[in-house]
Protein backbone atom coordinates (compact mmCIF):
# COMPACT_ATOMS: atom_id res chain seq x y z
CA UNK A 1 0.00 0.00 0.00
CA UNK A 2 1.36 3.08 -0.73
CA UNK A 3 1.67 5.47 2.13
CA UNK A 4 -0.99 8.96 1.96
CA UNK A 5 0.44 12.09 0.60
CA UNK A 6 0.75 14.62 3.64
CA UNK A 7 -2.03 16.81 4.93
CA UNK A 8 -0.07 19.75 3.19
CA UNK A 9 1.04 18.55 0.12
CA UNK A 10 0.55 20.43 -2.75
CA UNK A 11 1.47 18.03 -6.32
CA UNK A 12 1.76 21.78 -8.35
CA UNK A 13 4.34 23.53 -5.72
CA UNK A 14 1.90 26.24 -5.74
CA UNK A 15 -1.69 27.42 -4.95
CA UNK A 16 -4.12 26.26 -7.67
CA UNK A 17 -5.81 29.86 -7.81
CA UNK A 18 -4.98 33.33 -6.63
CA UNK A 19 -7.18 35.77 -4.94
CA UNK A 20 -9.04 38.92 -6.98
CA UNK A 21 -9.00 42.20 -6.08
CA UNK A 22 -12.50 43.82 -5.55
CA UNK A 23 -13.67 46.78 -7.27
CA UNK A 24 -14.97 50.05 -5.09
CA UNK A 25 -18.12 49.14 -2.56
CA UNK A 26 -17.42 45.72 -2.51
CA UNK A 27 -17.75 43.86 0.59
CA UNK A 28 -14.73 42.75 1.23
CA UNK A 29 -13.13 40.76 4.22
CA UNK A 30 -9.86 40.90 6.41
CA UNK A 31 -7.25 39.08 4.04
CA UNK A 32 -8.71 40.92 0.84
CA UNK A 33 -7.79 44.08 -0.97
CA UNK A 34 -9.45 46.74 -3.78
CA UNK A 35 -7.68 47.27 -6.98
CA UNK A 36 -6.35 50.42 -7.57
CA UNK A 37 -9.08 53.51 -8.84
CA UNK A 38 -7.55 53.82 -11.82
CA UNK A 39 -7.81 50.07 -12.90
CA UNK A 40 -11.45 50.00 -11.33
CA UNK A 41 -12.20 52.68 -13.89
CA UNK A 42 -11.08 50.56 -16.80
CA UNK A 43 -13.57 47.88 -15.62
CA UNK A 44 -16.73 50.06 -15.25
CA UNK A 45 -16.28 53.49 -17.08
CA UNK A 46 -14.00 54.12 -19.88
CA UNK A 47 -11.19 51.78 -21.36
CA UNK A 48 -7.56 52.95 -22.60
CA UNK A 49 -8.34 52.48 -26.33
CA UNK A 50 -9.76 50.14 -28.38
CA UNK A 51 -7.65 47.19 -27.53
CA UNK A 52 -9.01 46.50 -24.23
CA UNK A 53 -11.73 44.10 -24.01
CA UNK A 54 -14.26 43.71 -20.72
CA UNK A 55 -15.79 40.46 -20.41
CA UNK A 56 -18.60 40.44 -17.08
CA UNK A 57 -19.27 37.10 -15.47
CA UNK A 58 -21.65 35.97 -12.82
CA UNK A 59 -19.53 34.91 -9.82
CA UNK A 60 -20.68 31.90 -8.23
CA UNK A 61 -20.66 31.04 -4.59
CA UNK A 62 -19.34 27.92 -3.77
CA UNK A 63 -15.58 26.74 -3.33
CA UNK A 64 -13.15 27.54 -5.84
CA UNK A 65 -11.45 24.12 -7.37
CA UNK A 66 -9.41 22.89 -9.73
CA UNK A 67 -8.60 19.61 -11.58
CA UNK A 68 -5.28 19.39 -12.97
CA UNK A 69 -3.65 16.98 -15.25
CA UNK A 70 -0.14 16.00 -14.97
CA UNK A 71 0.67 13.66 -17.59
CA UNK A 72 -1.75 11.37 -18.48
CA UNK A 73 -3.45 11.85 -14.72
CA UNK A 74 -6.37 14.21 -13.59
CA UNK A 75 -5.18 15.52 -9.86
CA UNK A 76 -8.64 17.31 -7.95
CA UNK A 77 -7.72 19.67 -5.67
CA UNK A 78 -8.56 22.75 -3.84
CA UNK A 79 -7.98 26.42 -4.21
CA UNK A 80 -4.96 25.90 -2.10
CA UNK A 81 -3.39 23.49 -4.33
CA UNK A 82 -3.83 20.18 -1.77
CA UNK A 83 -5.45 17.09 -2.74
CA UNK A 84 -9.02 17.35 -2.86
CA UNK A 85 -9.42 13.68 -1.81
CA UNK A 86 -7.13 14.08 1.41
CA UNK A 87 -9.59 17.04 2.60
CA UNK A 88 -11.30 16.55 6.23
CA UNK A 89 -14.54 18.47 4.22
CA UNK A 90 -16.58 16.05 2.78
CA UNK A 91 -17.92 19.01 -0.14
CA UNK A 92 -14.06 18.56 -1.51
CA UNK A 93 -13.88 15.11 -0.83
CA UNK A 94 -17.17 14.98 -3.20
CA UNK A 95 -15.23 16.72 -5.92
CA UNK A 96 -12.69 14.44 -5.91
CA UNK A 97 -14.61 11.88 -6.28
CA UNK A 98 -16.90 13.87 -9.83
CA UNK A 99 -13.47 14.09 -11.67
CA UNK A 100 -12.52 10.87 -11.14
CA UNK A 101 -15.85 9.96 -12.79
CA UNK A 102 -15.52 12.80 -15.14
CA UNK A 103 -11.70 12.24 -15.90
CA UNK A 104 -12.37 11.59 -19.53
CA UNK A 105 -14.02 14.80 -20.21
CA UNK A 106 -10.88 16.90 -18.23
CA UNK A 107 -8.18 14.92 -20.07
CA UNK A 108 -10.04 16.11 -23.77
CA UNK A 109 -9.92 19.88 -22.35
CA UNK A 110 -6.49 20.18 -20.48
CA UNK A 111 -2.92 19.57 -21.84
CA UNK A 112 -0.30 18.29 -19.97
CA UNK A 113 0.36 21.33 -17.19
CA UNK A 114 -3.01 22.69 -17.38
CA UNK A 115 -5.69 23.20 -14.41
CA UNK A 116 -9.09 23.56 -15.06
CA UNK A 117 -10.14 26.08 -12.24
CA UNK A 118 -14.29 26.97 -11.47
CA UNK A 119 -16.83 27.07 -8.20
CA UNK A 120 -18.06 23.90 -7.05
CA UNK A 121 -21.26 24.64 -6.02
CA UNK A 122 -22.45 21.16 -4.31
CA UNK A 123 -22.54 22.49 -0.75
CA UNK A 124 -24.30 25.63 -0.02
CA UNK A 125 -22.14 28.17 1.42
CA UNK A 126 -24.27 31.39 1.72
CA UNK A 127 -26.26 30.82 -1.64
CA UNK A 128 -28.79 28.47 -2.49
CA UNK A 129 -28.73 26.73 -5.89
CA UNK A 130 -31.41 24.71 -7.77
CA UNK A 131 -29.02 23.85 -10.16
CA UNK A 132 -29.88 23.31 -13.84
CA UNK A 133 -26.89 22.00 -15.04
CA UNK A 134 -24.21 19.98 -12.95
CA UNK A 135 -22.28 21.28 -9.91
CA UNK A 136 -18.83 22.12 -10.91
CA UNK A 137 -19.12 25.64 -12.98
CA UNK A 138 -15.59 26.71 -15.23
CA UNK A 139 -14.23 30.06 -15.40
CA UNK A 140 -10.45 29.86 -15.63
CA UNK A 141 -7.84 27.64 -18.04
CA UNK A 142 -4.37 27.79 -16.73
CA UNK A 143 -1.09 26.94 -17.08
CA UNK A 144 1.20 27.96 -14.41
CA UNK A 145 0.35 31.86 -13.43
CA UNK A 146 -1.16 32.37 -16.83
CA UNK A 147 -4.91 32.12 -17.85
CA UNK A 148 -6.28 32.09 -21.04
CA UNK A 149 -8.47 34.60 -23.04
CA UNK A 150 -12.22 34.02 -22.38
CA UNK A 151 -13.15 33.02 -25.82
CA UNK A 152 -10.16 30.71 -25.75
CA UNK A 153 -11.70 28.92 -22.44
CA UNK A 154 -14.67 29.22 -23.75
CA UNK A 155 -13.34 27.13 -26.83
CA UNK A 156 -11.49 24.67 -25.28
CA UNK A 157 -13.80 23.15 -22.74
CA UNK A 158 -16.27 22.90 -25.44
CA UNK A 159 -14.13 19.05 -25.58
CA UNK A 160 -15.38 18.46 -22.42
CA UNK A 161 -18.73 20.21 -22.56
CA UNK A 162 -18.11 21.91 -19.45
CA UNK A 163 -20.99 24.81 -17.74
CA UNK A 164 -19.22 28.04 -17.74
CA UNK A 165 -20.59 31.59 -15.75
CA UNK A 166 -23.22 33.13 -17.06
CA UNK A 167 -22.04 35.65 -19.89
CA UNK A 168 -23.38 38.86 -18.25
CA UNK A 169 -21.68 41.45 -20.53
CA UNK A 170 -18.90 41.08 -23.25
CA UNK A 171 -17.11 44.43 -25.00
CA UNK A 172 -16.35 47.53 -23.38
CA UNK A 173 -16.59 48.85 -19.41
CA UNK A 174 -20.07 48.28 -17.80
CA UNK A 175 -20.54 49.95 -14.09
CA UNK A 176 -21.52 47.98 -11.19
CA UNK A 177 -25.07 48.84 -10.78
CA UNK A 178 -26.25 47.81 -14.64
CA UNK A 179 -24.27 44.48 -14.05
CA UNK A 180 -26.00 43.75 -10.42
CA UNK A 181 -29.18 44.78 -12.34
CA UNK A 182 -29.17 42.17 -14.64
CA UNK A 183 -28.60 39.85 -11.67
CA UNK A 184 -31.65 40.65 -9.59
CA UNK A 185 -33.40 37.95 -11.41
CA UNK A 186 -31.95 35.20 -9.84
CA UNK A 187 -28.45 35.24 -12.81
CA UNK A 188 -27.85 31.63 -15.17
CA UNK A 189 -27.46 29.53 -12.08
CA UNK A 190 -30.99 29.22 -10.45
CA UNK A 191 -29.76 31.10 -7.65
CA UNK A 192 -32.23 31.21 -5.03
CA UNK A 193 -30.98 33.96 -2.64
CA UNK A 194 -29.72 36.94 -4.17
CA UNK A 195 -26.59 35.89 -6.29
CA UNK A 196 -23.17 37.09 -4.67
CA UNK A 197 -21.87 39.60 -7.60
CA UNK A 198 -19.99 39.92 -10.47
CA UNK A 199 -15.91 39.35 -11.98
CA UNK A 200 -14.43 41.48 -14.39
CA UNK A 201 -12.10 40.10 -16.60
CA UNK A 202 -9.75 42.83 -18.39
CA UNK A 203 -8.40 41.85 -21.52
CA UNK A 204 -5.88 43.42 -23.86
CA UNK A 205 -5.39 42.55 -27.66
CA UNK A 206 -1.21 42.87 -28.51
CA UNK A 207 -0.69 42.19 -32.42
CA UNK A 208 -2.38 38.96 -33.18
CA UNK A 209 -2.57 37.93 -29.27
CA UNK A 210 -5.15 38.58 -26.58
CA UNK A 211 -3.21 38.93 -23.03
CA UNK A 212 -5.49 38.86 -19.83
CA UNK A 213 -4.42 41.89 -17.84
CA UNK A 214 -5.82 41.42 -14.45
CA UNK A 215 -9.42 40.37 -13.07
CA UNK A 216 -12.10 42.28 -10.63
CA UNK A 217 -14.88 41.09 -8.82
CA UNK A 218 -17.90 42.98 -6.77
CA UNK A 219 -19.52 41.30 -4.07
CA UNK A 220 -22.92 42.69 -2.90
CA UNK A 221 -21.90 44.20 0.18
CA UNK A 222 -25.00 42.47 2.35
CA UNK A 223 -23.36 39.58 1.26
CA UNK A 224 -22.19 37.38 4.64
CA UNK A 225 -19.42 34.66 3.80
CA UNK A 226 -20.45 31.09 4.65
CA UNK A 227 -23.79 31.96 6.23
CA UNK A 228 -25.21 28.65 5.74
CA UNK A 229 -22.70 26.07 6.46
CA UNK A 230 -22.90 23.87 9.61
CA UNK A 231 -19.92 24.95 11.44
CA UNK A 232 -21.49 29.02 11.22
CA UNK A 233 -25.30 27.85 12.15
CA UNK A 234 -25.19 24.66 14.22
CA UNK A 235 -27.19 23.04 11.89
CA UNK A 236 -27.59 20.32 8.96
CA UNK A 237 -25.39 21.08 5.97
CA UNK A 238 -27.40 22.39 2.98
CA UNK A 239 -26.55 21.04 -0.03
CA UNK A 240 -27.35 22.25 -3.75
CA UNK A 241 -26.58 18.81 -4.96
CA UNK A 242 -25.92 14.93 -3.77
CA UNK A 243 -24.70 12.15 -6.01
CA UNK A 244 -27.18 10.28 -7.04
CA UNK A 245 -27.85 6.75 -4.63
CA UNK A 246 -26.76 3.76 -6.79
CA UNK A 247 -29.79 1.72 -7.99
CA UNK A 248 -30.55 -1.10 -6.36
Amino acid sequence: MEPRPAPDFRPLGRKAYGSIPHLPGSRTGPADRHLSPALARICTERTRDTRDHIVVLEKLDGSCVAAARVGDSVLALGREGRLASQSPNEARRLWAAWVAVHAERFLAVLQPGERLVGEWLALAHGTRYVLPHEPFVAFDLMRDGERLPWHAVTERIRAGNFVTPGLIHEGGPLGISAVMERLQAGGFHGAVDPVEGAVWRVERREGDAVRVEFLAKYVRPEKVDGSLLPENTGRAAVWNWRPEAPQP
